[in-house]
């Protein structure tokens, strides 16, 4: 699932582009409400997450947003609580509507409802040898078949998402366990034990010295999702040259 932030301050829209990624999406931000239409209309999008600060003014933005691409769900951020601003959002095509301060497990939360609306949000996740359905939260591989508690469900997931890839213990911590969570706790390396032993001995969770766990990947398999995952850029340059 791949995530738009639209936010002018650059910290912020680094920790929210963080903390989505954080959750296994792919987060992508920019600070500029045109470039962030221009990149909309390139970039395949599941969810635009655009905060309009205390100006109400900047809500124009939905607008053209909802003339370009009216099946993208928009989540506003605003400074403001005022009632005209939020139901002004809900006129100009806004999905969801949160005003600062919140809580961000509470915009996490809300742009997972939003997303799991979204056509395929949860098809089963397979990699190596391994199929996770989101919808029963059962594992299987090969013909043994695993029931999860809800964290092992949330770090198998994350693996799978970005299956071959390195995912940090520090980034399952604080997408699975919380950012506050006790950062010397070893509960990602227990949990990750757990799986392995569960899954049985073709388990294909690697460790990756000082650096994380991923899903092993066969050649092929490796060779077809890198086309997979490139594939929404090649059909935007094919739109792009006409």
């Amino acid at each position: 699932m791949r995530i738009l932030v639209v936010e002018q301050e650059p910290a912020t829209r680094s920790y929210l582009a963080r903390a989505f990624a954080a959750e296994g999406f792919h987060a992508d931000h920019v600070g500029d409400c045109q470039v962030a239409l221009d990149h909309a209309m390139t970039h395949h999008c599941d969810l635009a997450v655009i905060d309009i600060g205390l100006s109400s003014e900047r809500l124009g933005v939905l607008s053209r947003f909802q003339a370009e691409l009216p099946d993208l769900p928009v989540i506003v951020l605003s400074g403001s609580d005022d009632l005209h601003t939020k139901l002004r959002s809900f006129e100009l095509g806004a999905v969801d509507y949160m005003s600062r301060p919140f809580s961000i497990e509470e915009l996490l939360a809300r742009a997972r409802v939003h997303l799991h609306r979204h056509p395929g949000a949860d098809a089963p996740l397979q990699a190596g040898g391994l199929t996770l359905d989101q919808l029963s939260r059962e594992a299987r591989i090969g013909d043994h078949v695993v029931n999860l508690t809800d964290r092992e469900f949330r770090v198998l997931r994350l693996l799978l998402i970005h299956a071959g890839n390195v995912i940090s213990r520090q980034r399952l911590l604080s997408a699975v366990w919380g950012y506050d969570f006790d950062p010397h706790s070893n509960v990602v390396e227990v949990c990750v034990r757990r799986l392995r032993q569960r899954l049985g001995p073709d388990a294909p969770i690697e460790t990756v010295r000082n650096a994380g766990y991923r899903i092993a990947l066969g050649l092929a398999e490796r060779d077809a999702l890198a086309a997979k995952r490139d594939a929404p850029r090649q059909a935007a340059l094919r739109k792009a040259a006409g």
